[in-house]
């Protein structure tokens, strides 16, 4: 980080929560694109990075082997100058004090301060005034894009950004805080704030009972500011936003297919006396792996790579469903949560529970074109188990068709918070 050596900074992270790790990720390079970052989850791997000698390292006190206090010992018995930035939940005079005469370059406590961390990033990573451009990569010569999608299906981030992130914050603070509850209301048409929020919630960091499997669950066990610093980290990333007209459209309908079968579970949970929020979420995030596949496709447009709408429906008729799978296992979706999504596709075999039933019929109804009658609905298997004939499915129609509210376009890119 000397202001002579054009060289990129190296960084390293240390932290056990994944879902932090990857906020802080995000956040670094928003701050410096082409900082080299190393990531560690525990303080053991730590120690080893160490020979690859970062100029900054941001790690958590709270560290499984070697914690971040003695990381921050190691590093300052080799010499005084290394930028450290220590996170702890601990925010108390006594443990402040046990680590000021280590002299960390500053203590953080959490959930972090978003405002307070880009500050110190922006004073120990740019000279003032600095700004660093760092173009898309391009494309491998030769790549072809189902072995793009097929490569990218492990790692992808999930779905674009739907909601509008800056007015649902807005709405939901006051001068007491963030209010949980407006939140929940703001981006629970989301499937990815959803998706991320409930596998932030249910990492082992967090200690979980049972399993966390609706939003409103797991704003309650993140917290106000862990649950903001998650969203506002998904703003960050690559591809927050879908720009391409083309890939908007197709992402605003499936977020409609998302949102119908949402409310149809919802209110059939109702009816059958289930658990609404439950069937809400599995109904809202059972296309999260096409809108992961249009994710992908800007990318792979952003880097070059031609893209037209028969290429775009082939994409989705053939990754959609295997992105879909391989996010909802990578983020540990809870196992009950993935059955009910996997019912709105189709039955599996053995028994059927009635929130089994409930969410492959609102799959049904979801799917069924607004001009077609219920008649073939009415004979299902799924209907005749759940004793619901056309008058029940009519009233049903009705309900959901009035609860489900217009949506707007998603917001453009330049709506993102900027933090």
């Amino acid at each position: 980080m000397n202001d002579a050596d054009p060289t990129p900074p190296s960084v390293l992270i240390v932290e056990g929560d994944p879902w932090v790790r990857d906020m802080l990720s995000e956040m670094l390079l928003s701050v410096r694109c082409d900082a080299r970052l190393q990531v560690c989850a525990d303080g053991s791997q730590a120690l080893s990075a160490l020979s690859s000698k970062p100029d900054l390292i941001i790690a958590a006190r709270e560290l499984a082997g070697v914690d971040g206090l003695d990381l921050l010992r190691k590093v300052r018995a080799k010499g005084p100058g290394l930028p450290f930035i220590l996170m702890s939940n601990r925010s108390d005079s006594a443990s402040v004090r046990e680590a000021l005469p280590l002299h960390p370059t500053a203590y953080l406590s959490k959930p972090l301060n978003l405002d307070t961390l880009r500050k110190r990033l922006e004073e120990l990573l740019l000279a003032v005034g600095e700004e660093i451009a760092c173009p898309v990569p391009a494309l491998q010569a030769g790549a072809s894009l189902p072995a793009y999608l097929e490569q990218r299906r492990a790692t992808a981030d999930g779905g674009p950004l739907l909601a509008d992130v800056q007015v649902a914050i807005k709405r939901a603070l006051n001068p007491q805080g963030l209010n949980l509850k407006v939140l929940e209301e703001e981006v629970q048409g989301d499937p990815q704030i959803t998706a991320v929020l409930i596998a932030a919630a249910n990492s082992a960091a967090l200690h979980r009972e049972a399993p966390v499997q609706t939003l409103l669950q797991a704003l309650n066990k993140l917290g106000s500011t862990q649950s903001m610093n998650l969203i506002l980290g998904m703003t960050l990333k690559r591809s927050a936003r879908l720009s391409d007209p083309l890939l908007a459209q197709h992402a605003a309908r499936y977020w409609e297919l998302s949102l119908h079968a949402a409310e149809y579970g919802r209110t059939l949970a109702r009816m059958l006396e289930l658990d609404e929020g439950r069937c809400y979420c599995a109904g809202l995030l059972h296309c999260l792996g096409d809108l992961a596949v249009l994710r992908c496709l800007q990318e792979w447009r952003l880097a070059g790579g031609e893209l037209d709408e028969d290429q775009v429906q082939l994409s989705l008729n053939e990754f959609g469903a295997a992105f879909g799978s391989a996010l909802r296992t990578r983020w540990r979706l809870p196992l009950g949560l993935r059955e009910l999504i996997a019912a709105i596709y189709q039955l599996g075999g053995g028994v059927y529970s009635r929130e089994i039933l409930a969410m492959n019929l609102a799959g049904q109804l979801a799917r069924l074109p607004a001009e077609q009658g219920l008649e073939k609905v009415a004979s299902s298997k799924t209907a005749r188990l759940l004793k619901l004939g056309l008058p029940e499915l009519r009233r049903l129609r009705k309900v959901e068709n009035l609860e489900v509210k217009p949506q707007e376009e998603p917001p453009s890119a330049e709506a993102e918070v900027s933090n």
